[in-house]
């Protein structure tokens, strides 16, 4: 593993041994992909937005092909990313400008200091905006996943059927790999941190009875009940079945399921369209056909061959 690869692990897990898998082993890996082989590529990516039925668009985002170009001598690299903010967008604002420079700057995934900069901006402007977030990063054929909240990855690989009747693996359609674990206080260990922390999860699944996740930026009337800004964070070797990854906001998976998503983006590229267009379209289809209320952000990594 890389020394980056190391220090994304290593930085989170330091955070919270016992919230954080990226110590573990990463949910997509399986023993199918030793039969997949390692390709060279090229990256292709757009996003697109949409502020859906609410009055303002609070969502963020970051398509950048080369990420380390303003830091002479460091790892070269790609990232992407989508901040979906709530109470307003001050803290997306924030994570989508810095957060991205604290982990290239640093050399490692800087999550807490870039909430603990951003609280202190909150606390000077008198503004409590929070935003989830999901962050990938491309380093040769390593993928890692960041989140923290309820925005998804989701990754689109070939399924292969062995034993054909030429004895050659066939490809059959695309599978949808979710990428992110959504960071909810229902769910049993987000409960057990905000209850020891004095916070409470109401009846209807939320921090005080008002916030739906329970990891964000930003938010510090609740980081002392519970919130926290810990990712978790998942890596990946990319090889010749990995297609492409949809970074979404809930809004985006509020209408569409992933596999749904994936077969949406599959059949706009199989015409031959570009990911801009098909970024908008898939947008599109969420506003203008599935009637999403929320604002809706996705971000769409290509993986094409050399």
């Amino acid at each position: 593993m890389s020394e980056f690869a190391e220090t994304l692990k290593r930085e989170a897990d330091s955070e919270n041994k016992e919230e954080v898998s990226a110590t573990k082993k990463s949910r997509i890996e399986s023993s199918e992909d030793n039969a997949s082989k390692e390709v060279s590529f090229r990256i292709d990516a757009d996003a697109a937005e949409d502020k859906g039925l609410r009055q303002t668009m609070e969502d963020e985002w970051v398509v950048l092909l080369d990420a380390a170009r303003d830091y002479p001598g460091s790892l070269r690299c790609a990232h992407f990313a989508i901040y979906d903010g709530h109470g307003g967008r001050l803290a997306a604002e924030y994570a989508q400008k810095h957060l991205h420079g604290n982990v290239l700057a640093a050399g490692l995934p800087r999550f807490r200091k870039t909430d603990e900069s951003l609280l202190q901006a909150s606390a000077e402007g008198g503004w409590q905006d929070g935003a989830t977030a999901v962050c990938v990063w491309v380093l040769g054929q390593k993928v890692f996943v960041a989140n923290v909240g309820d925005a998804k990855a989701v990754l689109a690989r070939s399924v292969v059927s062995v034993g054909s009747q030429d004895n050659s693996d066939k490809v059959n359609a695309l599978k949808a790999i979710v990428l992110t674990r959504e960071h909810k206080p229902i769910f049993p260990q987000e409960r057990s941190r905000i209850q020891k922390a004095g916070g409470a999860v109401s009846s209807n699944g939320r921090l005080q009875g008002r916030l739906e996740v329970s990891r964000a930026f930003g938010d510090r009337q609740f980081k002392k009940v519970g919130l926290v800004a810990t990712p978790d964070i998942h890596s990946f070797d990319l090889t010749d079945r990995d297609h492409f990854i949809i970074l979404g906001c809930d809004g985006l998976w509020g209408v569409f399921g992933p596999s749904d998503a994936v077969d949406f983006v599959q059949k706009l590229l199989n015409e031959g369209l570009s990911v801009t267009v098909v970024s908008r379209r898939l947008i599109r289809e969420a506003v203008r056909e599935r009637r999403c209320k929320d604002n809706c952000t996705a971000v769409i990594i290509v993986f094409k061959r050399n």
